[in-house]
């Protein structure tokens, strides 16, 4: 009568393969991805997105995130002291108290400029077809959360916002944390082909006329860029 443990013998040498095949797989991923390591320097001041309401963030806005564990990150990145104002809007903090841009938000940025440039005869975003998809599966950025740095302090910025609704127009007025023109954030953008290289730079290129995080069509958080 064979043993329970001769009998696992043949399992765990398929394992055993199983896992060689799988790291062989990786390792030539790894070979084929290429990394980008980017610094942008704001040109205009960059507003915070994130609401001071937790129950409002965790209905709405958190239930975005991919599963419960994220939805708790972000919800505690909103920060103790900012739970208070709710009709305003702030940046995300790190465990030590930095702000910082989530690697979903610049993503959406790279769609957002796709998008814009899709329309634009002679770009090489106009020759791309389902480029949201694209994006999801072969353009990533490494690091969930992206350090602001090198601002003195972060202020307020306040706008009216008007809509026209069925009773005519109403005006109401926003309120949103401003870090000023001349901060940098650094980042890596890792890419599975060298052939969306140039796609890359061109949606960054686009970021100096549209940029990052709110009231874009004003201008702000555009800017400059640099590969390190």
């Amino acid at each position: 009568m064979a043993l329970a443990k001769d009998v696992d013998y043949p399992r765990c040498e398929d394992q055993k393969i199983q896992k060689i095949k799988t790291n062989n797989k990786l390792r030539r991923l790894k070979q084929i991805m290429k990394t980008l390591n980017i610094e942008v320097t704001f040109l205009q001041g960059l507003l915070g997105t994130q609401t001071g309401d937790k129950d409002v963030y965790r209905s709405f806005i958190g239930s975005k995130a991919p599963d419960a564990q994220k939805l708790e990150e972000e919800i505690e990145a909103i920060g103790k002291d900012n739970v208070v104002d709710k009709g305003k809007t702030f940046f995300p903090r790190t465990k030590d108290g930095k702000p910082f841009i989530y690697d979903y938000q610049l993503k959406g940025f790279f769609k957002s400029a796709c998008s814009a440039l899709s329309k634009v005869k002679g770009t090489l975003s106009s020759q791309l077809k389902a480029f949201k998809k694209h994006i999801d599966l072969r353009v990533f950025v490494e690091g969930r959360e992206n350090v602001i740095e090198n601002y003195s302090e972060i202020t307020e910025c306040q706008r009216p916002l008007r809509c026209q609704t069925m009773q005519g127009e109403r005006i109401s007025l926003a309120i949103s944390e401003e870090i000023a023109a001349g901060a940098t954030c650094k980042f890596k953008i890792v890419m599975l082909c060298d052939e969306d290289l140039p796609l890359i730079k061109e949606w960054l290129d686009y970021g100096k006329f549209n940029g990052l995080l709110q009231w874009r069509n004003s201008g702000k958080g555009s800017f400059s860029w640099r590969e390190i």
